[in-house]
Parts: structure tokens; sequence; C-alpha cells
């Protein structure tokens, strides 16, 4: 079962698309965070959804806001996707262990070997303050993300 909206978010510690350590509890007391779970880079929904997000970068990386997209890709595929998609925030690897970050959010599909569409909102004291969790086939809309952070 996925994290829900006024649970701690549990923390984490993954390597980006550069191979930069990112902790969660590093933002806390300074940014709230978007957190993107997708399945993979390089498929067509994903990539819809994070150039989508590319495209409005302002919203979700700002003074107030720090957008992490997580997969469990490896890092070194992350890099190629993002240099290939003109991405310009954090693309986290939760390849190996496989998979425990997505685990610990509830969003780590065991049949497939990937996260499903989850996306939690997260405030600056590490609370969950809106989620949505979308199947692999099905995109988000991210107008009800900038909603939900209008609400912080």
């Amino acid at each position: 079962m996925a994290i829900q909206v006024g649970d701690k978010a549990p923390d984490f510690e993954l390597k980006d698309n550069h191979g930069r350590t990112v902790k969660l509890s590093d933002l806390h007391g300074d940014k709230n965070v978007v957190l993107l779970f997708y399945p993979f880079a390089f498929t067509g929904v994903c990539t819809g959804e994070l150039c989508e997000l590319r495209d409005n970068l302002p919203k979700f990386v700002n003074d107030d806001t720090q957008l992490l997209a997580v997969s469990n890709d490896s890092i070194h595929t992350l890099r190629v996707f993002a240099e290939q998609e003109a991405l310009e925030y954090p693309l986290l690897s939760d390849f190996w262990p496989h998979g425990n970050v997505s685990r610990a959010y509830g969003v780590f599909d065991e049949d497939k070997g990937c996260a499903v569409r989850g996306t939690f909102i997260i405030d600056r004291e590490g609370v969950v303050r809106w989620t949505v969790v979308n199947g692999l086939p099905d995109a988000r809309d991210l107008s009800e993300y900038v909603k939900a952070l209008d609400t912080l």
C-alpha cells in the first residue's frame, strides 16, 4: 500500500544521473519536494510526463520546491535519458538494491520489476501532503501537482 497523506515520508539516499548522492532529509526545512516515481526511461508515457515537467520546470524547481524523479533504471541509463531529453532536474536511480525506495513508498510492482506512477508532495517538515498513484499505462495530470503545491 502506498504512503498516505499525513504520513512521514520515508527518508532515502539515492544517486542521481550524475552520480551525486541525493538525500531526502537534506531538503527538510528548506524546500517542499515533488517526488515522482516512474517505471522506465525511454518509454513513451514516461518520456511524455518528464518532458512536460521539463517544459514547466519553474513551477517544480524554484526557491520553494524541488522535483525529484525516481526510476529503477541505472544511473548510466538515466544520464543518457536526461541528456537526450534535456532534463535539468535530478533523475534518481532506485536500481540497487533494486526498488528499495519504491517499495518503501508502496509503489513497486513486484511482477513487473518497476515502480508504478506514484507522486508524493512532501512539505518542508517531511510530511506527505498530497499523493496520487496511477497504473503503468496511465499518465498523470501535472496541473494537479501545481494545485497541491499552491496549498503549502
